[in-house]
């Protein structure tokens, strides 16, 4: 490090932007993850949905 109080600051803000900047990419990719576990979960229950339609529609049926 240098003495000058203008490099330090200049240092720390540098440090600082590359600290946000890694949160954001953590940030992006927890997001990824959420939304491709959101569309699993959403293809699950719809299937889950019409397994429950379907019996009900057989036990309808069948009185």
């Amino acid at each position: 490090m240098t003495d000058d109080p203008h490099t330090a600051a200049i240092e720390r803000i540098e440090r600082a932007l590359a600290r946000i900047e890694r949160a954001g990419q953590v940030s992006a990719f927890a997001t990824d993850s959420l939304e491709r576990r959101h569309t699993v979960l959403k293809a699950r229950m719809a299937d889950a949905i019409g397994a429950i339609d379907a019996l009900i529609a057989k036990e309808a049926g069948a009185d």
